[in-house]
């Protein structure tokens, strides 16, 4: 029904549309933000995926090729040296941050996150990334702690910078 691939620069305008399409699902993306979001999402995939911060993956339609129906994205970060969650060994980076999971509506509950998310952490293991961080709506909680992924202590300062 559908193939996952590595998303390229020319998939930016998709994935930013996928950027805002989250935030308005999750009730924090107000209309008059909306195309804002998507024309500066798009120009930051766009050179994120050229010089490699950005990776990320689609699902194509096999019937109708060209026609995403999900994407999901990892931004590399180098991490200082600390000790892994098990205190055994020390984890070094890069780290990835996923963001962008997405799937067009019509095509929720049919695997597609799942297998974007699989393949994700599949390249994770095979190019040295050794931790992998997300944010989870409520919706997307079940399946990251389906695939593994466990809360945290992280917090956020919501105070004015």
């Amino acid at each position: 029904m559908y193939r996952i691939r590595r998303a390229t620069a020319a998939d930016a305008g998709v994935l930013a549309r996928h950027r805002a399409e989250m935030f308005r699902d999750m009730g924090e993306l107000p209309d008059g933000l909306y195309d804002t979001l998507v024309e500066a999402a798009r120009a930051y995939v766009t050179q994120a995926i050229t010089d490699g911060r950005y990776v990320g993956w689609v699902a194509e339609r096999d019937a109708e090729p060209g026609e995403i129906v999900g994407g999901a994205g990892l931004q590399l970060r180098e991490l200082l040296p600390r000790p892994n969650p098990g205190r055994e060994r020390l984890v070094h980076g890069p780290q990835g941050l996923v963001v962008n999971v997405y799937t067009e509506r019509a095509w929720r509950r049919r695997g597609v996150a799942e297998a974007l998310m699989r393949e994700l952490v599949r390249w994770c293991r095979g190019n040295g990334v050794e931790s992998i961080v997300l944010h989870a709506s409520g919706e997307g909680r079940p399946l990251y702690q389906k695939l593994g992924f466990t809360p945290t202590n992280e917090m956020r300062y919501d105070g004015t910078l």
